[in-house]
């Protein structure tokens, strides 16, 4: 009995410790927000996980700004730009288009562009149409001839 007490307990006590943030909100439009931004924010500790995923302690301290801010009726615009004055661009999904982050999309274009145009031009260069002349057609017909009476030869030899 004490046996299985002993289970039940350990059991009992491992739900315990699964607890979930649970937030109020004066409205649904405030815990709407929260829960777009939550989404939308990534964690500046964890590689590619939003807020609202990440157990970091960063993570928590930014849902518990972010829920600061929706309290304050702040809107979604500030108070991503908020989160990007302190903790830069890394921490929004959404980056805005800049010089830098413009370069990370035009490069693996334009080297692609570059493979598909030194492709074509190698094939072009090299399927050049090359011009027979007379002589070499009958330099061609004189090897197969040669050809056509050794094997010839051979059957006879062999007596095939």
């Amino acid at each position: 009995m004490k046996y299985f007490l002993f289970v039940l307990l350990m059991g009992v006590s491992t739900v315990i410790l699964a607890v979930e943030e649970s937030h109020s909100f004066a409205n649904m439009q405030q815990a709407q927000l929260f829960k777009e931004l939550s989404l939308e924010l990534r964690c500046p500790k964890c590689q590619n996980q939003n807020i609202a995923d990440s157990n970091a302690v960063v993570a928590k301290d930014l849902r518990d700004k972010v829920i600061e801010l929706v309290k304050l009726n702040k809107s979604k615009d500030f108070i991503v730009d908020y989160m990007i004055d302190r903790y830069g661009y890394f921490v929004h999904y959404k980056p805005p288009v800049t010089a830098s982050t413009l370069v990370l999309w035009v490069v693996p274009v334009l080297f692609v562009l570059f493979g598909f145009g030194s492709v074509i031009f190698r094939q072009k260069k090299s399927s050049t149409e090359q011009k027979w002349s007379v002589k070499d057609e009958a330099q061609l017909t004189k090897l197969i001839t040669q050809y056509q009476n050794n094997s010839v030869q051979v059957k006879q030899e062999s007596g095939q």
